[in-house]
């Protein structure tokens, strides 16, 4: 495949009042590649609720007034290599880590700095160059498509469950908190590791799809309000050993009442409004909890994320709500914002 010259682009312009719908196709020259960088023609992208809050400057103050190249996650095909790569060639298969400065260990503020769709450039672009060392290869039998849900989304459940001192095992118990990304990630892989997994959610469609997927218990929580009460019932007043916990505000004082002694609530959304209660911290004591935030991943618990994957393909297909084209960038930021999708919302970049 020749070298392209040029690259539409999506950006978000400086100076914006309404989000993303001022999103703007431009066209700018693809980058000469460093001796270190590896040219990606980016065929599909997804988005995150991080993308909106960028959007809408909420996420960083020091965002603010900042043009942007957004999104985070992507899949795609490497077509030219800089002098010094010897990792890839032409013709992989790849995804960018969402920090690809972040190869190992906990993130620092360098990582998170390095991060995709914020202070650096994004994804929905048609052509990038990325550091070869922050490149991952995509599973063997998935699609772009399927593969661009991986980088946050996935990548942030794995790490959930997998990380610190209380990683998943056969057996466990996992709360799962809702339907979107993070959590039907979190839902598979929980499934795919032996565990047991009760899911809510607000819709009865959307717990037939977490059914489907493998969850044992499911929970309206608008039919039933006092959910961490009927966790602890299933439970048999133990609690879980895991919670995935995506809401914030509104849910956290459930989640730790829901989670066992020495079980872990791992911190991901801020989906929810609410007002913590003053117990709050004696709750957190008393149950021994571990509550952890998770910045995503890793290079290398992305790789180990790929391992589980392969390993189980029939437990951990993504779930993918909808798929725009690259001209109907504004649409799909608006299907995210709708918050009625189940799963991820994906941008088909480049054809396949």
């Amino acid at each position: 495949m020749s070298i392209p010259q040029k690259s539409r682009q999506y950006i978000l312009p400086a100076g914006r009042k309404n989000g993303y719908k001022k999103l703007t196709i431009t066209e700018v020259e693809v980058p000469k590649l460093k001796a270190t960088e590896v040219l990606v023609k980016v065929h599909a992208a997804s988005l995150q609720y991080r993308d909106l809050m960028i959007a809408y400057e909420h996420y960083d103050p020091c965002l603010a007034g900042r043009e942007i190249v957004p999104g985070s996650d992507m899949a795609g095909e490497v077509i030219a290599v800089g002098q010094d790569v010897t990792d890839w060639k032409a013709g992989d298969r790849v995804c960018a880590n969402f920090s690809p400065e972040h190869l190992h260990g906990d993130p620092t503020p360098a990582t998170m700095a390095a991060a995709l769709g914020a202070f650096e450039p994004g994804v929905l672009t048609e052509y990038r160059a990325f550091p070869a060392k922050g490149l991952v290869r995509i599973p063997k039998h998935f699609s772009y498509q399927q593969a661009s849900t991986l980088p946050c989304a996935a990548l942030t459940a794995f790490n959930a469950l997998n990380g610190r001192a209380n990683p998943i095992k056969a057996g466990d118990t996992v709360l799962i908190l809702g339907t979107g990304g993070v959590s039907t990630f979190g839902l598979q892989f929980a499934v795919a590791s032996g565990a047991t997994v009760i899911a809510t959610s607000s819709s009865d469609e959307k717990l037939k799809i977490a059914d489907k997927l493998g969850a044992k218990h499911l929970i309206n929580y608008r039919n039933t309000p006092d959910w961490e009460e009927e966790v602890l019932k299933i439970t048999k007043d133990v609690g879980v050993d895991h919670v995935v916990e995506v809401g914030g505000r509104g849910t956290m004082y459930k989640s730790i009442k829901s989670v066992r002694i020495g079980g872990g609530v791992y911190v991901i959304g801020i989906l929810s409004k609410g007002d913590f209660p003053q117990d709050i911290f004696s709750l957190i004591l008393l149950r021994a909890a571990e509550v952890r935030g998770i910045l995503i991943g890793s290079v290398a618990q992305f790789r180990d994320m790929v391992k589980l994957i392969e390993a189980n393909p029939e437990k951990t297909t993504p779930v993918i709500d909808k798929v725009f084209k690259f001209e109907d960038g504004a649409a799909a930021f608006a299907h995210l914002e709708s918050q009625k999708h189940v799963g991820k919302v994906v941008i088909q970049v480049s054809k396949d």
